[in-house]
Order: structure tokens, then C-alpha cells, then sequence
């Protein structure tokens, strides 16, 4: 009997903000109120669904993900119309995970109901920080006090609630960050994702560094600020299933993530959304057109935004390994073939000597001392 297709997750880019963060190199426009664009951008990403949907045949649904950009001012209608898509393509698993991420403004958090009503259950808070100065620094729209209110709307609204906070912030003590956490703790969040502070190359942040305007934390402190995470939400009760991501046990995980980095299937749709698929002839990479107006045009043009590229079973390998070591559980052995990795390989062995990687025979797991090192961890592995 033949193997079932795979399951697979589904992304969708919404690209508009109503400002552009100074550390954000993701694909974002200002919104501005293009309404008749937006529209067309919805109609063009229910079209390229379906689209990708005679590329990848049935399948189980596992997640739907908003992601952005800010797809909490995307029209609610858009996103039920999106949503009630994908389940007619696919079939969804009964406990379907379908997820959104929100800024924290005053404005936004009123169309969370909507929001929820659309179908949306997971709502991923971009709170980033708790303090009005922080805030300023790091170009949000959104105050403390607002910050606060959606936190609480979100929780009475939506059965699942995650918050994002940034840390290694310039300036920032270990001392502050420990009440940061605490404090958002106490609003009950069964997630929490704390992502440090990367100044990425070409961003406002990038130009203020050089120029000496900011000055990020040196690598011992940010270091210290890591730990700090580990052990304030180790405490609360959260495991560090990803390197950025605690969770309230297994349940509360986000399970799209989960398709990233344990290689499931998923499609991508919206401008520059990516994806990846197991075809026939192997693992293939999806690119969606980057801009808005070539996205809208080509999937008018052409039925579908996206280009496609055939992976070889090395760069597979090494995108697995990538991904793979960012979750607790790692990545099997068996599927790092292509990169003649094993338990007895003398680097792996190395690495394991060194307490950067677990000594697992079956599976190649970064440590805690490893994830600290992650970049220069894949990167001695991949070569």
C-alpha cells in the first residue's frame, strides 16, 4: 500500500503595518489605507491556495498561521474568507491550530472579537516590551498601557495567548528584565516567545550601531539575560521547547512553528512567503513574489505568485539541521545522511565531548551551553 501524502501547515504574509519597526528586515510596507490593494491581495492569496492546493494534492491540515507584517489590520471577512479556503482544499485535523499575530494597540485589540469570531484561536501578542521608554526606543505604536489592555482582552477572547518580548535591549539590566518577566507572567500567558536583540544588516537599527547612537549589551550580559530567561520561566513552570520559545507544557506549543522546525510540510502564500513541499521527486522551496503589485499581477497573469526550486538532498540536510537543532528534541540522525553525520562522526563526537551537543545515539541534540552557540553549533556541523 502506498505511503499517505504528508500533512502540512499553511502561512499567510500580510504584509502592511501601520509603522515599520527600526530592527525589522522582514518583507513590510506601510498601510496606509490601501484598501483597494488589500482587498486585491486577498483575492490574489485565496487564488494562489488554490493553486498550491493542485501542486500538493490532499492533505491533513495541521495549522493555519497569519503572520505579517500585521495581519491583525487585516480585514476579519479576508480572514475568515482564508481560513474557510484552506479547510475546503484540505482536510483539517480536528484540532486544527489556527493562529494570528497582533501588535498591542488600542486600535487592534478592538477588532480582536472579530478576530476570534473570523475562527482565529491562537493570538500571538507582539508586546515586545512593558516599559514606555523601551518601547520609544525599539519604534512601537503601541504604550505600556496598551500593551497591558490587549494582554487582557486577548486572554478573555481568545482560548490560546501568546506574547512575544524582545531582551538585550540597550540599556537594559538583568535586574529590569526579571521584573519585565514577572510582571508579564502574572497575566497568564500559556506562551511566551523572548527573542533577543538582533541588529539585522540593513535595518535603522544597523545604521544607529554604526553610527554610535545605540549601543547593545556586550555578550556577557546578553548571555546573563538568556540564563535569566531560562530560569524565570523554568520556574513559572514553562519548558524551552525552542531556543525562543517557552511553553506551558505540550499542549500549549505553537504547532505551526513545530512544522518548521520538525521539516513538515507547508505551504506559503502572500508576498515573499515561502515554503516547503515533498513532491514527488523530492523536497521542493517555494518563493512568492516579493512585491505587493508583482504577487497580484502574477497570480492574475499566471494563477499562482510562486516560484519553485527542486532541493538537493544536501541542502535538504542542512536546512533540516538548522531548524532541526533550534527545538529540544533535535533531529534524528537517519535524516542527516546527506551530510554523513552520526553518533561516531569525529566532529559530532567532538561536540558532544564539549557539551554543546547531547549524547544521544539517535538523535543529534543541542545543549543548553549549545544553544548559546547555535550559529557557530550548525555551522561547524554543515561543513
Amino acid at each position: 500500500m502506498q505511503n499517505p501524502l504528508p500533512p502540512l501547515g499553511l502561512y499567510v504574509h500580510w504584509p502592511y503595518c501601520a509603522r515599520i519597526c527600526p530592527y525589522c528586515d522582514f518583507n513590510v510596507v506601510r498601510d496606509r489605507g490601501r484598501t483597494d490593494e488589500q482587498a486585491a491581495l486577498a483575492d490574489a492569496i485565496i487564488a494562489d491556495m488554490t493553486a498550491h492546493r493542485t501542486l500538493t494534492g490532499p492533505r491533513r491540515l495541521l495549522s493555519i498561521f497569519f503572520g505579517g507584517g500585521t495581519p491583525s489590520l487585516m480585514d476579519p471577512a479576508a480572514v475568515a474568507r482564508v481560513i474557510e479556503t484552506a479547510k475546503a482544499l484540505w482536510t483539517p485535523e480536528g484540532d486544527l491550530e489556527i493562529s494570528l499575530e497582533a501588535n498591542p494597540t488600542d486600535a487592534e485589540a478592538g477588532r480582536f472579537e472579530a478576530l476570534a469570531d473570523a475562527g482565529v484561536a491562537r493570538l500571538s501578542l507582539g508586546v515586545q516590551a512593558l516599559d514606555d521608554a523601551s518601547l520609544k526606543l525599539l519604534g512601537r505604536n503601541h504604550d505600556a498601557g496598551s500593551a497591558r489592555r490587549a494582554i487582557a482582552t486577548a486572554a478573555r477572547l481568545f482560548p490560546r495567548l501568546s506574547v512575544d518580548l524582545i531582551y538585550a535591549r540597550p540599556g537594559q539590566t538583568d535586574a529590569a528584565w526579571r521584573e519585565e518577566l514577572a510582571e508579564m507572567l502574572a497575566y497568564g500567558p500559556e506562551h511566551v516567545s523572548p527573542y533577543q536583540l538582533t541588529i539585522e544588516a540593513g535595518t535603522a537599527f544597523d545604521r544607529a550601531v554604526g553610527r554610535g547612537k545605540i549601543v547593545p549589551p556586550d555578550e556577557d550580559l546578553a548571555a546573563q539575560l538568556f540564563e535569566t530567561t531560562q530560569e524565570v520561566l523554568e520556574a513559572a513552570g514553562f519548558d524551552a521547547y525552542e531556543v525562543s520559545n517557552h511553553a506551558r507544557g505540550p499542549a500549549a506549543r505553537s504547532r505551526h512553528n513545530l512544522v518548521y522546525w520538525r521539516g513538515v510540510d507547508y505551504v506559503g502564500v502572500g508576498p515573499g512567503a515561502h515554503g516547503r513541499l515533498t513532491l514527488a521527486g523530492g523536497k521542493v522551496a517555494t518563493t512568492a513574489r516579493l512585491k505587493i503589485a508583482d504577487y497580484i499581477a502574477a497570480v492574475a497573469r499566471d494563477g499562482t505568485g510562486f516560484d519553485r526550486e527542486d532541493l538537493t538532498p544536501v541542502e535538504a540536510a542542512e536546512e533540516r539541521l538548522l531548524l532541526g537543532l533550534r527545538i529540544d528534541d533535535g533531529v534524528a540522525f537517519t535524516e542527516m545522511a546527506a551530510l554523513e553525520l552520526s553518533p561516531d562522526t569525529p566532529k559530532v563526537k567532538s561536540l558532544v565531548e564539549a557539551g554543546l551537543l547531547a549524547d544521544d545515539p539517535v538523535r543529534l541534540r543541542a545543549t543548553r551551553q549549545g544553544r548559546l552557540l547555535l550559529d557557530r553549533l550548525t555551522g561547524v556541523l554543515a561543513t
